[in-house]
Order: structure tokens, then C-alpha cells, then sequence
């Protein structure tokens, strides 16, 4: 409920206005308004204006209302704040998202009834530092998932919890086979409480096996299948047709390739994903070397380069830089023991 600050600081502030206006005038109710913006010493609070009505038989009709950032936090619906901060995190702003969902978890009252949203809106961070470790390097991903309140988030939402620990694992494994995170894939995927969310954890089944097992001909089914499930979710959509036309692109099939990874830059910009955009596009710069086009695929990926620098995305910036340099994107990460 909104909680007006009190009256102690008005009448400073109004001892500055013309005296005119301090005057009772014999006229029509409201037929003057006039608005001041009050500067407040306290820059946690939000100062919404005075208005000053001159009414026949009143001094003055004022109205101050101030407002906490907490109160104000409170009264947006948590969805409405994930959701903004999903969108920034997804146009490559983590630190915006971050300090978005670390504001709003801040002014979540400590009590039992609020438990819920504080939970979910902490998933949603641990969630956004998942993403933002990938395309920078890492960062605070491990320590935020651990700190999640699991009781209380509701059944579908510990799948989320579970599924962002998925995603860390996986980029902690590149290129080191390990069953308990396919494991933990494949009971993902079984015990997903949406096809959605399944087709989620099929595509990050493909991923394990092809970049952690290097098994590549068991891969495409499970892009297959989250492809199937990707309606509605131009992310997902994204990302199957991107995986499948790499291995179309290792078949030779670079007609195909080319259908799915334009497919998968358009699927990806009408999501608003700024970096995974960038990423999408260096692969549209792999067929150009593929088919002789050296100077136009040099010139896509320097300006993937320069534009993953201009946001962060340090690991897509340092692809599209040894790309220059010759190096081909698509090829597994190498592992460990190679480097």
C-alpha cells in the first residue's frame, strides 16, 4: 500500500513561493494549478510534486506525496520485473538485469509470505549470471545459484533451478565427458512440467553430446526435438537451428546450413538477443570464407568483433578475432589435455 511521507518538511519549501500564491482568492475551485518539483535531501525517496489549488475560503489545497524505492518496487508484480530484467540480460545489459533483481530482492519484506517472490526473483539473477558467464567468461553464476531458496520456489520453478545448474555445468565441462551432468539431463528432460521446457533440456542433451562426449551423430535428434518444442520461444528456436546447421555446414550441406543459420539470426534478433545475434552472425561469415568470399566474411566478422567489445561479450569477440586469424568457429572446443 502506498504510504505518503508526512507534512514536517512543507512548510519550508512553501515560505520560498510569491506571496499571491499563499492568498485565499475569491474565485472557482481549481481555477489555478500550479506545480513545483521539491528537491528532497533523502535520494532513496521519491519526490512526486506539490500542487497548489487556490480555493474561495482556503489558505492553500496541497498535495505532497514521496515515495521509498521500496514501496514503489512493491508495487510492480514480480513477473513484470523478471520479465524487464530477462529482456536486458538477453540484450547482453547482465549487470542492468543484475542490479535490477538485486534491487527488487532487497526490498522484499523478510517474512514468510513473501518468501516465494524473493526465491524467484533470486533464480532470475542466478539465471541472468548463468547467461552473462557465457558470453564473458564467468563470473558470480556458482555462487548465486547456491544461494536460491529452492522451498521456495514451486515445483516448476526448482525445474528452472535445476535446469540453470545444468547450463553452468555444462560450460564447466566443455570438452570433458561427464555422466552425471547427461544425467542430469536426461532426467530433465524426462521430468519437464512444459514441452517447452522440455525441448530446453533436449537441446542442452545435444550439447553434451556433441561438445562433452563428441558423440556428433546422436546430436541432431535432440535438436531435432527441442526444435519441435520451440514454438513460441524464439530462443530456443534460435538456438536448435543454429546447432543443426553446424551439422549441416560439417556434411557439406551448405545450402542448408545457410537456410538454418538465417533462420536462426532472424529467430534470435526478434527475441532481442544482442549477443547471441553476433555469435549467429560469424557463422553467416564461416560460409562466406566457405565460398571464396574471404573479404566480405573478414569484413562481418570485424564488425562482430568490434561490436561484441562495444558490449562485453568477450568470449564471442575473441571467436570472431581468431576467425580473422583463420580459425574455424565451428570446430569443438578443445579440451584440457589438448591445450
Amino acid at each position: 500500500m502506498l504510504q505518503p511521507a508526512g507534512l514536517q518538511d512543507v512548510a519550508a519549501p512553501l515560505r520560498l513561493l510569491p506571496a499571491e500564491h499563499r492568498e485565499p482568492h475569491e474565485d472557482g475551485l481549481a481555477d489555478r494549478v500550479e506545480v513545483f518539483e521539491l528537491a528532497h535531501p533523502h535520494r532513496d525517496l521519491f519526490v512526486d510534486r506539490v500542487l497548489l489549488l487556490r480555493h474561495a475560503g482556503s489558505v492553500l489545497v496541497f498535495l505532497w506525496i514521496v515515495f521509498s524505492i521500496t514501496t514503489v518496487v512493491r508495487m510492480i508484480p514480480v513477473e513484470t520485473i523478471i520479465g524487464a530484467a530477462r529482456d536486458l540480460a538477453v540484450a547482453g545489459r547482465w549487470d542492468r538485469a543484475a542490479t535490477l533483481l538485486d534491487a527488487a530482492i532487497a526490498a522484499v519484506p523478510e517474512d514468510d509470505a513473501a518468501r516465494g517472490n524473493a526465491a524467484r526473483l533470486a533464480l532470475a539473477a542466478a539465471d541472468v549470471a548463468v547467461d552473462a558467464g557465457w558470453f564473458t567468461g564467468g563470473g558470480d553464476e556458482g555462487a548465486r545459484l547456491s544461494k536460491v531458496d529452492e522451498y521456495g520456489l514451486d515445483p516448476a520453478q526448482r525445474w528452472d533451478l535445476e535446469f540453470a545448474w545444468l547450463r553452468y555445468e555444462y560450460r564447466q565441462h566443455l570438452g570433458r565427458p561427464d555422466r552425471n551432468v547427461r544425467h542430469q539431463g536426461e532426467r530433465l528432460a524426462e521430468t519437464a512440467p512444459d514441452e517447452r521446457r522440455r525441448g530446453w533440456a533436449h537441446h542442452y542433451l545435444g550439447l553434451i553430446t556433441d561438445n562433452l562426449f563428441d558423440e556428433r551423430a546422436d546430436a541432431p535428434a535432440h535438436y531435432e526435438a527441442a526444435l519441435a518444442r520451440s514454438g513460441g520461444d524464439d530462443l530456443l528456436r534460435r538456438e536448435a537451428l543454429r546447432h543443426l546447421g553446424d551439422h549441416d555446414h560439417e556434411a557439406g550441406e551448405h545450402d542448408l546450413a545457410l537456410s538454418r543459420w538465417r533462420e536462426a539470426t532472424e529467430a534470435g534478433a526478434r527475441a532481442g538477443a544482442v549477443p547471441g545475434t553476433l555469435s549467429q552472425q560469424l557463422l553467416l561469415a564461416v560460409l562466406a570464407r566457405d565460398a571464396g568470399d574471404e573479404a566480405g566474411a573478414a569484413a562481418l566478422a570485424a564488425e562482430v568483433a568490434r561490436w561484441a567489445n562495444a558490449i562485453g561479450a568477450a568470449r564471442t569477440a575473441a571467436q570472431a578475432t581468431a576467425f580473422l586469424a583463420g580459425v574455424d568457429p565451428t570446430q569443438p572446443p578443445p579440451s584440457p589435455e589438448d591445450s
